[in-house]
């Protein structure tokens, strides 16, 4: 059985609730590929290399992940790797309406794909790159929310003034 399975975002910066959620789809699929897309829509903070990087650096413990990036449609990179499995995180209920459009859209494209939810850690529900962002910019800390090495490349992004 293919057990496959990408976990795509933007990880724009990768927070701690996307790590909660790599370290359990990785316990459920193996491999896990985490791709990294391009969204022309989002003004990055960071270069695409940059969050492989650091995606790489906070998942070098986790067995079976391998980290990737993309652009284009994102069933056309799930048939390159041969998966059929697509793992996304809920935060709240907003969360759900765009998701459940997309993952619908998805099937209608690739009617072999299946998305998977997985609910956001308790610890974690609150967090998003959008607000860990803000919160850099206007010199907060985001102790907490994000992984260390996240948290000094927001900093050095970001100088306290």
């Amino acid at each position: 059985m293919n057990r496959l399975a990408v976990y795509p975002g933007s990880f724009d910066p990768v927070t701690n609730g996307h790590v909660n959620l790599i370290r359990r789809a990785a316990s459920i699929f193996n491999p896990l590929v985490v791709a990294v897309a391009t969204n022309v829509k989002k003004l990055d903070c960071f270069t695409r290399e940059d969050r492989i990087e650091m995606l790489r650096a906070v998942t070098a413990d986790i067995p079976g992940v391998r980290i990737d990036a993309f652009e284009g449609l994102l069933v056309d990179y799930v048939a390159r790797t041969g998966a059929r499995i697509v793992v996304r995180g809920l935060r709240a209920m907003s969360d759900f309406e765009f998701e459940f459009q997309m993952a619908h859209m998805n099937h209608k494209l690739a009617p072999g794909v299946e998305t998977v939810f997985l609910v956001t850690g308790a610890d974690e529900f609150f967090i998003s790159s959008s607000v860990v962002r803000e919160i850099a910019s206007m010199g907060g800390n985001v102790a907490g929310l994000v992984p260390d090495i996240v948290r000094e490349r927001l900093e050095a992004r970001f100088p306290k003034t």
